[in-house]
């Protein structure tokens, strides 16, 4: 398992419902942890991990012994929002990629965890913006399609970057065609809402 970069295809995917967790879940989400640790992130989705499934992690501290703040969301849905901030933004996808983001300052989620158990939380500030982020990420959206025309002339470049890097490796087969991606995609999905 591994944070796949943009512009892979899984980033741009509508995962679909966890519909049963089981031992293997539970071990996608530990590598997940273990993964979004080592990369100094603070929240990973599925998709970011080449799975479609509707489920991300996240720990606001970032500090792996703060096992406390860990929260796993299993079929996430944010159902209310209030107010509006301004607040910068980066995702593991794209790294050292920064830009100012507006999001509800306040939410309310419902979420299942890993032991099936339905819970609502209410947050704000940094835990509120990173549920967002990685809400987002389930529906196939990312943080750079949330912001100003001006930060998106400024990162072009930039992610003209990470699309050249991208292709590259595709071209020297170190990575899957996107079609090939895709079907993958399509096949584990089908799989997971065929139980």
């Amino acid at each position: 398992m591994e944070i796949v970069q943009y512009p892979h295809p899984a980033l741009r995917w509508k995962s679909s419902d966890v519909t049963r967790i089981d031992a293997s879940l539970r071990e996608t989400v530990e590598q997940m942890f273990e993964l979004m640790y080592e990369a100094k992130g603070i929240g990973l989705a599925a998709n970011q991990v080449a799975l479609p499934l509707r489920l991300f992690i996240i720990n606001p501290t970032g500090e792996e012994q703060d096992k406390e703040s860990e929260l796993v969301f299993i079929n996430p849905e944010i159902t209310s929002r209030k107010g509006s901030v301004l607040g910068e933004e980066g995702c593991l996808s794209l790294p050292e990629l920064y830009a100012e983001v507006r999001r509800a300052d306040e939410i309310t989620v419902e979420a299942y965890d890993l032991d099936g158990q339905g819970f609502e939380i209410t947050l704000d500030d940094l835990p509120s913006r990173v549920i967002q982020h990685e809400s987002d990420h389930l529906d196939g959206v990312l943080f750079i399609d949330r912001i100003s025309e001006s930060a998106e002339r400024e990162l072009a470049p930039k992610l003209a970057d990470f699309e050249t890097l991208f292709r590259r490796q595709q071209s020297s087969g170190d990575l899957p065609a996107d079609e090939d991606i895709r079907g993958e995609l399509e096949a584990q999905a089908t799989s997971l809402t065929q139980g």
